[in-house]
């Protein structure tokens, strides 16, 4: 029977038909295998010039499971993918130092044992070392790393091959035999190849086909013509069966340099058919070690028993379970061989036998036990178990060596019997528990470490005189120091878990403490307030706290802590001192005065701290002559120099009174200060002098602004039919308003706001920043024109004013008021123009057709911009265009009316518009209803429209009075309105706003004020004829408002 290597060799005489080209072929074959061809001198020259393809077709021919046994040449034969190139040269050597071994000649022919003891094959680990299975899935014999081992007589063995085939040679070839050239063998191997009835295929270095054999095609269901260098190598494989390829043999491929499986081949032509194999891949490489190419080979094991391949398929689920799972599991026979394992023990262990059962390298295997002491080999988990010990749970060891870093591995083993008391083997579990074993280390230090803070803030905590303690989220006590259980006459277990309801603290005092800690919960605030209490041991005294927050790891507040002191002592010592000082504050407020004293002899002053502040100086600055001198105005300080010298004239009586201006040496201010005193006199000389001295600024800037004052007035004398106003820009009041005001805000001058910051709030809130960048700029001295809108207070209808605002400065030019002259153009400008269009060229274009006829106009770019605006909106018309958004535009003159809100509306439609059109636009509230053609005939129709709409037009009603009352109100105030109104009570709107029940009532209170509602039914029907309404809110109750 011919070997698959011989078919190989044969099956290449389809590709490469040239007779050289053959002899080329057998020759790397045999020497590929260290194997020489007597009488092939002239081959072996020509095997440099092979193509890749030829050698790597020559890889597959001599590394075919069967293949033919040829003269064996030396030493390094049959190595794996994981040779080394050195290992293929010392190869090449050795076969070099035989003699004829690359020329032909014949050699003595080696033992006849199975086992390469000179060659690497022999030193090979004993997990290398397998039985490769015979043809058809049969037994085949023991191997090394590499390919089998040819050992015995050349001759012999292809004797015996053809005896077992019965084809015995009659003729054998001897040594010296001339005829028998290598263009013989390369044929016979073409033959081979080509009539090989097992799969023979070649792949690339990079795992693309590039040769299959006739006995392949077949199997896959592609013709001869067929390319299958269009194909992949995962494509010949059921999914099932790819995925096995693509997971696990391509791994073991790239790291043994082979891999062996059972598989299941698709069928190209017919779909439903396919075919069992046993499949083997192994890597090609050249004389060099260089890998050229990846051979494959396969026999149809179809008809196989269905047992076989059902035990075959449970082999292969548990191969894959075993090398899922993150254990390390493996079975060693009684002798110590590891027969099966996964690929997890073998990176752990690193040995094929374990340390009592044969000599390892310490470098591979070394254990320690937790006392960091060497395991004996006898003490290891499985060769206790193999003398019958279950080493459950297991082992924790310390496994390294010298180049491997130290990991925690447990190690379990269990032995197992096939019969009687002796164990046939041990089954060896690995779990690699390093990165539990110091996660468990570390977390034992951060315990010592946590245990040892703990007691040292528990012993802070118990030391200190303040009340320290905790609370959770259900306002529980959940931590007291010392002091504060003894506050309480309680133990830790009789405090913590009780809340201040259940301490008997009064209701009102819980509640308040309460709404703090729900107010740091909420928000994370820190909270300080000062409370009284009486403790349960009858102590009284005033507590002030500081609550804060204590957050988790997902930033959420876990827990408040706080800390409490008794203030009763400090609080009365406070009370005290405030009485004190008011005392004081009280006498020098009355008089003003600050007092000194002078020492004529050396010039040493001392001053109090109100003295001190007219010179512009802080508090407890030290003073002297200089200083004094350097304050006073220079304009003055000749005037001062005199009446100093006339008080301490011996001649004179003594007294001292003058006013002179001092300009503060660090604010730079300039103050008016009126001054008095008497030197004492001691036989003729001064000896001392006491004074008091006082601001009177205030009443010189009086005295001024009435002088200031009276000239505007004259200034303003021509405008007087138009209000006219005076404002503090510094202090932000309002010092002057005319008559006027009464007539255009509606309220008198007396009661109008004086703030500035109040009077905007009646201006029109499109306008106040208008109204605030014109005030700004009068402030630095320039004149503004500018025009806006009020809501008046009275009555709440909208005035339009026109304001010449300009600055008025003092002697020096400084601006220190601005003024203004307000226009009322309210009853010049009746004539609106609202244009409602969603295009904003048709709004541009009708706004001009508007402003051209007289008409003030202003467009919006939607329904909604113009409603939410409607009740504040002067009187006019409306014009709204239904060309682009016709519903919307409906809805205006809808909600219009709904509103009871007086502005008419004219709708705009396209000239191609139905009568039904007209028919809704006039029921939805429309006035009129014009269709657009032309410009022409468009500008009579409006301006007509317009005109009539005018005349129509009426005073505002009491629902848009009630709408502009609410446009003033504050968002605050808004909220609490609309919680009114949707049925909420001071409690419930305080939660929604997240506010105290007792600002609810203030702003509730305010609300009764600024929309001059007597009750809370009042209140509620000003707001529903503004248009607020109560929010239909599915399965919400609504509650009564208290």
């Amino acid at each position: 029977m011919m070997s698959p290597g011989i078919i190989a060799g044969m099956r290449l005489w389809k590709r490469w038909r040239s007779e050289p080209q053959i002899a080329q072929l057998v020759t790397l074959m045999m020497a590929s295998r260290g194997c020489s061809i007597v009488g092939s001198d002239t081959v072996s020259q020509r095997m440099s010039s092979l193509p890749c393809q030829t050698r790597a077709f020559m890889r597959v021919s001599s590394m075919c499971r069967e293949t033919l046994t040829l003269r064996r040449l030396g030493p390094g034969y049959g190595r794996s993918l994981s040779d080394t190139p050195q290992d293929a040269r010392s190869g090449r050597e050795a076969r070099q130092r035989i003699p004829g071994g690359s020329a032909g000649s014949p050699a003595r022919p080696p033992s006849d044992d199975r086992t390469d003891t000179a060659g690497p094959a022999s030193a090979a680990p004993a997990r290398d070392r397998g039985t490769r299975p015979g043809p058809a899935g049969g037994p085949g014999r023991r191997t090394g790393p590499g390919e089998p081992s040819l050992g015995g007589n050349f001759w012999t063995d292809v004797g015996s091959s053809f005896k077992e085939a019965g084809m015995a040679p009659k003729h054998p070839p001897s040594a010296g035999r001339k005829d028998f050239a290598g263009a013989d063998l390369a044929a016979m191997a073409a033959a081979a190849v080509r009539q090989a009835p097992t799969f023979v295929g070649l792949c690339d270095p990079e795992l693309r086909p590039c040769f299959l054999n006739a006995a392949g095609r077949e199997m896959l269901g592609l013709g001869p013509e067929v390319d299958i260098a269009a194909y992949e190598v995962l494509d010949f494989f059921t999914p099932a069966h790819r995925r096995v390829v693509e997971t696990v043999g391509l791994a073991s491929l790239s790291r043994e340099g082979r891999w062996e499986e059972q598989l299941r081949f698709r069928h190209f032509t017919d779909p439903s058919r396919e075919t069992e194999v046993r499949w083997s891949a192994f890597a090609l490489r050249d004389a060099s070690g260089r890998t050229i190419g990846v051979a494959a080979l396969a026999t149809a094991i179809s008809a196989f028993d269905p047992a076989e391949r059902a035990l075959h398929g449970q082999q292969m689920l548990l191969t894959s379970i075993l090398d899922s799972i993150p254990l390390g599991i493996g079975i060693y026979d009684r002798s110590g061989d590891l027969t099966t394992s996964n690929q997890r023990l073998r990176d752990a262990i690193g040995v094929a036998r374990l340390p009592s059962r044969g000599a390892t390298s310490p470098q591979r295997w070394s254990l320690y036990g937790p006392d960091h002491r060497p395991i004996p080999p006898d003490r290891h988990p499985g060769a206790r178990a193999l003398r019958g010990e279950a080493v459950t749970p297991g082992m924790d060891v310390l496994s390294g060596g010298r180049n491997a870093p130290e990991r925690w591995m447990r190690i379990s083993a269990v032995p197992f019997r096939h019969g009687g008391d002796e164990a046939d083997g041990a089954v060896v579990v690995v779990q690699d528990v390093d990165d539990l074993k110091r996660a468990a280390e570390r977390f034992a230090a951060a315990g010592a470490e946590l245990a040892g803070r703990s007691r040292f803030f528990e012993a802070t905590l118990s030391s200190i005189p303040d009340f320290v303690y905790a609370f959770d989220r259900q306002r529980r006590f959940a931590y007291a120091n010392p002091a504060m259980l003894a506050l309480f006459g309680l133990s830790a277990e009789q405090m913590i878990g009780k809340t201040f309801a259940d301490l008997d603290y009064p209701a009102e005092l819980a509640d308040r403490l309460d709404g703090h800690i729900d107010r740091v919960l909420g928000n994370g605030a820190t909270v300080e307030d000062e409370v009284f209490f009486r403790s349960p041991g009858g102590e009284e005294a005033y507590f002030a706290f500081l609550w804060g927050p204590v957050y988790g790891e997902d930033g959420s507040v876990e827990s408040v802590v706080g800390v409490s002191r008794k203030t009763s002592e400090r609080r009365a010592f406070e009370e005290r001192l405030k009485r004190d000082e008011a005392r004081l504050r009280a006498a020098t407020e009355l008089v003003g005065l600050g007092i000194y004293s002078w020492d004529p002899a050396t010039g040493a002053l001392d001053w109090d701290d109100r003295l001190r502040a007219m010179w512009g100086l802080p508090s407890g600055a030290p003073v002297d002559m200089e200083v004094y001198e350097a304050g006073i105005h220079r304009d003055d300080l000749a005037r001062v120099r005199s009446a100093i010298a006339a008080c301490v004239d011996p001649e004179g009586d003594g007294r001292y009174s003058i006013e002179y201006r001092v300009i503060g040496r660090d604010d730079g201010q300039t103050r008016h200060v009126a001054t008095s005193g008497r030197t004492v006199f001691d036989h003729g000389r001064a000896v001392g002098f006491i004074g008091a001295a006082i601001d009177v600024t205030a009443q010189r800037r009086t005295e001024a602004a009435v002088r200031t004052s009276e000239s505007q007035f004259r200034s303003f004398a021509e405008h007087s039919s138009n209000l006219i106003w005076i404002a503090d820009p510094a202090v932000g009041d309002i010092t002057y308003r005319s008559a006027a005001f009464e007539r255009i805000w509606g309220v008198a001058s007396e009661e109008g706001p004086v703030a500035l910051e109040d009077w905007m709030t009646t201006v029109h809130p499109d306008d106040r920043d208008q109204v605030e960048r014109a005030l700004d700029s009068v402030k630095t001295g320039e004149v503004a024109h500018f025009e806006y809108r009020i809501v008046r207070p009275s009555d709440g209808s909208i005035r339009w004013l026109r304001d010449t605002s300009f600055p008025i400065r003092d002697e020096h030019g400084t601006v220190t008021r601005i003024g203004g002259i307000t226009e009322d153009l309210t009853q010049d400008d009746t004539r609106h123009v609202y244009v409602v269009s969603a295009t904003v060229e048709e709004a541009r274009r009708l706004t001009g057709l508007a402003r051209s006829a007289g008409y003030r106009t202003r467009s919006f770019d939607g329904a909604r911009a113009f409603l939410d605006i409607a009740p504040l909106l002067a009187p006019g018309c409306v014009l709204v265009d239904l060309r682009k958004a016709r519903q919307e535009g409906l809805s205006v003159a809808r909600e219009l009316k709904a509103r009871s809100i007086t502005l008419p509306t004219i709708v705009l439609d396209a000239p191609d518009a139905e009568v039904a059109s007209a028919v809704t636009a006039m029921k939805a509230g429309a006035l009129d209803y014009i269709t657009l053609s032309d410009e022409n005939t468009l500008r009579t129709a409006l301006a007509t429209a317009i005109a009539e709409c005018q005349a129509g037009a009426r005073p505002a009603t009491r629902d848009e009075t009630a709408g502009a009352r609410i446009a003033r109100l504050t968002r605050r105030e808004r909220a609490v309105l609309v919680g009114l109104i949707e049925g909420g009570t001071n409690k419930t709107i305080a939660q929604d706003l997240g506010i105290s029940p007792r600002t609810v009532e203030l702003h509730r209170a305010q609300l009764m004020s600024r929309l001059n509602a007597t009750s809370l039914t009042e209140l509620l029907q000003i707001a529903l004829l503004a248009g607020l309404s109560p929010t239909q809110t599915a399965g919400r109750t609504t509650r009564k408002a208290t």
